[in-house]
């Protein structure tokens, strides 16, 4: 699972002789992994050549550059490297610019050679290239001590009737078991994400921590009002992290933990700048409803096992 980290930011090295590319790159690589610059390679090769070195580099550590057939088109929940084009595909390779993308839809949270690139959404821009970091040999584990009791409240509910639409504070709601709060577009199979395979899970109920919230600082020196970070729960007090994987309870509603509600530049379109970059690991919790309840504000959350 992973912990309330921020984002890590990493500046253009200017390592001589070195093309820029492969020092962004490098820059977007030791963010994604956490590794200080100092100990990434930074080739003296052109772009390709990098890549096939940095793939050597991460299998002495157990993981794999992938890449991505069908760039312009892919998103995923989480962190990949993007290599930039201008719109007609004639820049050369080592003039082009690498970017760390994020989300479900991907938008950059870093760019070391263009920080005027920053939230700029993927879909929107030039994608030539792109790759996954993954695991060579990738195995769960299940943790073997006794899980602690987790407790918190009900800080706010928000729904809101449609996709996109700004959302509504309201002090109570019927949570319907399988699809979400009533009234909400989750619920109703018209949000945004709503997949089209019923199979699906995690699209009942987003939570966020009403902590993260409050300490937010945009770049703008603002913030956000809870009920703008489009999520239905804002909770006080329990760590929505630690929730993956586990049964809680909000008031005498049964619910599960699906998967981080990370966020998206979809999320950033609809709310201000700043705010993929400043949500990663922190944009709250996923869960599906598993009985039919209402909750209020003010409403225990408290884990079941």
């Amino acid at each position: 699972m992973c912990e309330n980290r921020q984002m890590i930011d990493v500046d253009l090295p200017h390592t001589e002789g070195i093309p820029e590319i492969v020092r962004s790159f490098a820059a977007c690589v030791a963010s994604m992994t956490e590794t200080p610059l100092s100990d990434v390679p930074q080739p003296r090769a052109d772009l390709r050549g990098a890549i096939a070195y940095w793939r050597s580099w991460l299998a002495g550590r157990g993981a794999g550059l992938v890449p991505i057939a069908n760039p312009a088109r892919f998103t995923w929940p989480g962190y990949w490297l993007a290599v930039l084009g201008d719109m007609d595909g004639e820049r050369p390779a080592d003039d082009r610019t690498a970017v760390l993308m994020f989300g479900t839809p991907s938008g950059v949270v870093l760019s070391p050679q263009d920080p005027a690139l920053l939230g700029a959404a993927a879909t929107d821009l030039p994608v030539r290239e792109g790759y996954v970091l993954s695991g060579l040999d990738p195995a769960f584990t299940t943790p073997r001590a006794a899980l602690p009791s987790l407790r918190g409240r009900v800080k706010a509910i928000a729904v809101a009737e449609q996709a996109t639409a700004p959302m509504r504070q309201v002090e109570r709601a019927r949570a319907l078991a399988g699809r979400g709060l009533d009234g909400d577009r989750y619920a109703a199979k018209a949000g945004t994400f709503t997949p089209a395979n019923d199979t699906a899970r995690g699209y009942d109920l987003t939570l966020i921590a009403a902590e993260v919230l409050d300490e937010l600082v945009l770049p703008s020196g603002g913030n956000i009002e809870h009920v703008e970070a489009r999520r239905n729960i804002v909770t006080r007090g329990v760590d929505l992290n630690a929730l993956v994987g586990r049964r809680f309870r909000i008031g005498d509603v049964e619910c599960l933990g699906q998967r981080l509600c990370e966020p998206c530049s979809h999320l950033e379109r609809l709310t201000t700048e700043g705010v993929l970059r400043s949500l990663i690991h922190r944009g709250g919790l996923r869960a599906d409803v598993l009985t039919d309840g209402q909750i209020s504000t003010g409403a225990v959350i408290e884990t079941i096992d």
